[in-house]
């Protein structure tokens, strides 16, 4: 059998890849057979170094501004052979990045963002991979934009200085932005503006008061239509523009980025597809398979195109718990790991969730073995 593995994080036990080789010992113990692991990740934290990981690119570590305009150490990943670069936005402009005394929508940038895409661009970079989960940010990709050579008249980087923009001037920005794509890994359908758009689902929680949020919005719908008519845009806004306070409006709009649910961004740059259309089986899971698993998780991401692409493959759901799995979820068994009874202290040991789930796996195996047999004897 052609086997592929590709399970998410165990978050707080095991990386992507500690748990595929998990898997895949669990699989070599018990049989010969073609054994393949790919990271995988859903498009927010792990994303960079799942893709980098799976291509065999390097990571690098630059200084670049915080969200606050201070200087931060921001790492992503580059596969220059295939001039790709794979950012997380957070890294430069996130949440975690900012006291919580100190968060305030009117006061942080994404301009950090915009450096580690110039960054990369001098590297030889040209299609881009970027998450834009966890942000600090509600500037409409102000800071970015500035960062990469958009002026801004009147305005700033802040989110405070999307008031006083006038006027847009791009004869400065860089040339060679026409020659890049970029894919963005965006798994939320708000607008721009209004009682469903950047500043009022996401402002309260990166520090924005009533107050704040309602004039914040209003700035960003004057932003957003100065832009529509700069850009000659026949859409103003589209479902996902409020996106990380404005920046997924920013890469489509000015970027001509493309928003994509983040595990099919994931799949489609580790270009997994050739493999899952020759395996016979897939094993895949997370720390938790539950409802939510069919919801954009990446586990049911990656079962979902198997079956698409080869609709006679297994497709196994490994769990450190398993619970409620919906018949959507493009899996045909879920498993949970835990193989006695322990606390969940000792469940994510790294050493005892290697070991349930190499064991686990190494059963399902034995089991599928044993049904491929009979179902073959039974056929002479």
């Amino acid at each position: 059998m052609k086997i592929i593995v590709a399970i998410d994080s165990l978050k707080g036990s095991l990386t992507s890849l500690e748990a595929g080789a998990a898997a895949q010992h669990g699989i070599e113990s018990v049989s010969n057979h073609q054994v393949k692991v790919y990271p995988l990740a859903d498009g927010g934290e792990g994303t960079c170094k799942a893709i980098i990981a799976g291509l065999g690119g390097v990571l690098k570590s630059v200084e670049v501004t915080n969200p606050l305009g201070g200087k931060v150490a921001a790492q992503f990943g580059e596969v220059l052979d295939k001039k790709l670069a794979v950012i997380e936005m957070a890294n430069a402009a996130g949440l975690p990045l900012v006291l919580e005394d100190k968060r305030n929508p009117l006061n942080t940038t994404t301009y950090g963002v915009g450096e580690l895409i110039r960054i990369a661009i001098g590297d030889g970079c040209r299609d881009f991979v970027i998450g834009i989960g966890g942000s600090a940010t509600n500037d409409c990709g102000l800071g970015m934009l500035t960062a990469l050579g958009y002026e801004f008249i009147g305005g700033g980087i802040y989110g405070r200085d999307l008031e006083k923009v006038t006027a847009i001037d791009d004869s400065n920005v860089l040339p060679e932005l026409k020659k890049c794509t970029f894919r963005i890994a965006c798994d939320v359908t708000n607008p721009l503006t209004g009682a469903n758009g950047c500043s009022a689902v996401y402002g309260p929680q990166k520090g924005a008061t009533p107050e704040i949020v309602e004039t914040m919005d209003a700035w960003i719908k004057n932003f957003g239509s100065l832009s529509a008519d700069f850009l000659k845009l026949n859409e103003q806004s589209v479902p996902g523009d409020g996106a990380a306070g404005g920046l997924g409006f920013a890469f489509r709009s000015y970027l001509h980025g493309e928003l994509l649910p983040g595990v099919d961004l994931v799949l489609d740059a580790l270009n997994i597809a050739d493999d899952l259309k020759a395996a016979d089986v897939l094993i895949t899971g997370e720390g938790r398979l539950d409802s939510q698993t069919a919801q954009g998780k990446a586990p049911s991401g990656v079962a979902k195109l198997a079956k698409k692409l080869n609709p006679n493959i297994i497709t196994i759901g490994l769990g450190g718990s398993v619970a409620d799995i919906s018949d959507d979820a493009g899996l045909d068994a879920a498993f949970a790991i835990l193989r006695e009874p322990m606390t969940l202290a000792e469940a994510m040991q790294k050493d005892v969730a290697q070991k349930n789930l190499s064991e686990t796996t190494a059963q399902i195996i034995r089991l599928i073995e044993i049904v491929n047999f009979s179902h073959q004897v039974s056929l002479d």
